[in-house]
């Protein structure tokens, strides 16, 4: 007996401690929104700390500031007769801005400088991917979903007169349709605006203006018109700022990132579906996501945003420089430029078309592959969102059961086009293989029409974009792996690389032209990973001149007649020089600059090392393996360094 009551004491207890250690862990797991993210954090931070002191050795090479443009300070200040705008205006312009990011950013920035052209009040513009039709929280209007409504009207206040809503009167005239309304066409003249629109402004007072391609103003001016240009780049790098809850987020990424000092490098893939599309790159994929850029080439067809045929050959198409680096490609490149593995990249973008796949292989060249979901936790970016009322998630029914008959005839009509092969007759169609964003090729032709859900998440990809938009332009180095795709649309890599070029032109930023690269990479496909010597020193050259002038000739030539914000200068630049000239800066901006400059010097001399006690810069593991292919086309020891 008293052995029986032992052992059930015994297992009451191991009950008793059973069901207490249960709790505590649903009480963490439910208290701590951050468990799930530890690992991935401590283990990012631990890696990124592994040889620091030789990281901070080669800095100067791979982070340093290119010299040749410390003379380009930004300055957007208007620098002719200039008057404050005053009442009357002409009248009130209301405007419906559609498109991703980067389309909304240009839009509003073209719109305030026809504002200032015709003399007109701007009303604030509506986002029509973020209104309350999208299902996004009651807290936030289209516009302040973004972008921080007070700081945008008080900075623009002596450029033109912004009010947050029509005259109640004219408000319900608008609802009833009364006011005429325009579509300008991309990069619409000056003369357009005030031979077409003027007019009617002066007549209705009311006008609207609904803008698709996120560019309704020619991207170059005359030089009669250079204020408006200036007024482009005060919008875009002053006025447009972000809402508090997405710079807080934002700046906290950025400080993750340089935890323990170390810089970071950002990269946007450039991997759009419709860039795609529209540049025929179909064939660089496989499978599913071949279809999907071919059905969205032909939508484009039909709409005639593009004039060309369906079918192009992809691969001549990227030795032409007109299809994105791959993944593959930039880890490559940075393997050539001495980045160890342990350097931190940032990816950036809301969409990278191809998913996880494509980024592989540089992920196993550079583990501390991050994006804001490693950064940041599900509650961090949820608080974004505001208070969001729920949707039905979207569910997958399935389309009725065919005969075999069917089903060949269907398959036999398919064509030679790369549909997605059935499974084996023996496996059966789990559920996940049908829902979803693609799911719907397996079943029929056309694309199905956007759920309340998917719009949701299309009002989401916004936030991810401005917060990958601030953590880009904070970052020590840049580089573009699509930008200027020939579109004449504004990309994101265009417009953070004219932000960084306006706000610190020094900075490290990658200008490469994807058709040298792209020949670069043809020339060793057979051994990729073990290129030669000569093949690293001319990658390696080539990277290096496109951070200084070499690049930003380029940027002008082939970014500029596309989207002014993507190089804003001279126009919103001026130089320091000791020779003078006609573009200098005021004294203001050299004595600020000079108090900086002592401040970073003195910072460097208490916590590094002279440069004469630094150690010679360590190979890189892509040089060791190269060794046994060196070429005598190109000297060694020559050191490309646009500073040189």
């Amino acid at each position: 007996m008293v052995a029986r009551s032992r052992i059930k004491w015994l297992a009451l207890g191991g009950l008793a401690l059973s069901f207490l250690s249960l709790l505590v862990h649903m009480f963490l797991a439910n208290t701590s929104v951050e468990l799930a993210q530890y690992n991935s954090m401590t283990q990012f931070i631990e890696d990124l700390n592994v040889d620091v002191g030789k990281q901070g050795i080669i800095s100067k090479r791979l982070w340093g500031k290119v010299k040749s443009l410390e003379v380009l300070q930004p300055y957007a200040n208007p620098r002719s007769k200039y008057p404050v705008p005053v009442e009357p205006s002409n009248g009130f312009i209301y405007a419906k801005i559609f498109g991703e990011f980067e389309k909304i950013r240009s839009s509003i920035c073209d719109l305030v400088a026809i504002s200032r052209l015709l003399n007109a009040t701007l009303v604030i513009p509506e986002i029509q991917d973020s209104t309350s039709s999208k299902g996004i929280s009651s807290e936030f209007k289209s516009f302040s979903y973004l972008y921080n409504e007070e700081q945008f009207i008080t900075s623009l206040r002596n450029d033109i007169i912004i009010v947050k809503n029509l005259p109640p009167r004219l408000k319900e005239a608008r609802k009833r349709k009364e006011f005429p309304t325009f579509k300008p066409k991309k990069s619409a003249s000056p003369d357009y605006y005030i031979r077409e629109v003027l007019p009617e402004l002066k007549k209705s007072k009311v006008i609207g203006l609904v803008i698709m391609d996120g560019s309704c103003l020619q991207p170059i001016l005359s030089s009669k018109l250079v204020e408006y240009q200036r007024l482009r780049c005060r919008v875009a790098f002053h006025a447009l700022q972000f809402r508090p809850e997405i710079l807080e987020l934002a700046h906290l990424m950025v400080k993750r990132l340089r935890a323990s000092g170390q810089p970071y490098l950002a990269y946007h893939p450039g991997l759009v579906r419709d860039s795609l599309a529209h540049q025929g790159c179909a064939e660089l994929f496989q499978d599913v996501h071949t279809e999907l850029i071919q059905y969205r080439r032909a939508q484009m067809i039909k709409q005639k945003i593009i004039h060309a045929e369906l079918n192009v050959d992809s691969y001549i198409q990227k030795l032409n420089g007109s299809c994105p680096l791959m993944p593959e490609e930039v880890g490559l490149l940075f393997r050539a430029m001495g980045y160890p593995p342990t350097t931190r990249i940032y990816l950036a973008g809301s969409e990278t078309f191809g998913g996880q796949r494509v980024l592989t292989p540089l992920r196993s060249m550079y583990t501390n592959l991050v994006d804001r979901s490693n950064l940041c936790n599900k509650y961090e970016l949820n608080k974004l969102f505001g208070n969001e009322s729920p949707l039905l998630s979207n569910s997958f029914n399935p389309p009725p059961a065919k005969t075999s008959k069917v089903l060949k005839k269907e398959w036999d009509q398919a064509g030679p086009r790369p549909r997605p092969l059935p499974p084996p007759p023996d496996r059966p169609i789990y559920r996940h293989e049908k829902e979803g964003w693609y799911g719907w090729i397996a079943e029929k032709d056309s694309e199905p029409d956007p759920s309340p859900i998917d719009l949701r998440d299309k009002a989401h990809r916004l936030l991810w974009d401005a917060l990958d938009y601030i953590v880009s332009v904070e970052a020590d180095a840049f580089f573009p792996g699509l930008n200027n795709d020939g579109s004449g649309m504004p990309d994101f890599s265009s417009l953070v690389m004219g932000h960084r070029l306006y706000e610190q032109a020094s900075a490290r930023t990658y200008r490469p032209d994807r058709k040298f690269l792209a020949n670069l990479f043809n020339n060793t496909q057979d051994h990729l990973y073990y290129p030669k010597r000569s093949w690293i020193l001319a990658a390696r050259k080539h990277l290096n001149n496109s951070l200084g002038e070499e690049g930003i000739e380029r940027q002008l030539i082939q970014s500029k007649p596309m989207l002014f914000l993507s190089h804003p200068i001279p126009e919103c630049s001026c130089t320091i020089s000791k020779s003078g000239g006609k573009n200098m800066c005021p004294k203001w901006i050299e004595a600020s600059l000079v108090k900086s400059r002592l401040q970073e010097s003195t910072a460097v001399n208490e916590s590094e090392q002279p440069d004469d006690d630094e150690p010679d810069e360590p190979q890189t593991d892509l040089e060791d393996e190269s060794k046994t292919n060196n070429s005598p086309s190109l000297e060694e020891d020559v050191e490309m360094d646009p500073d040189d």
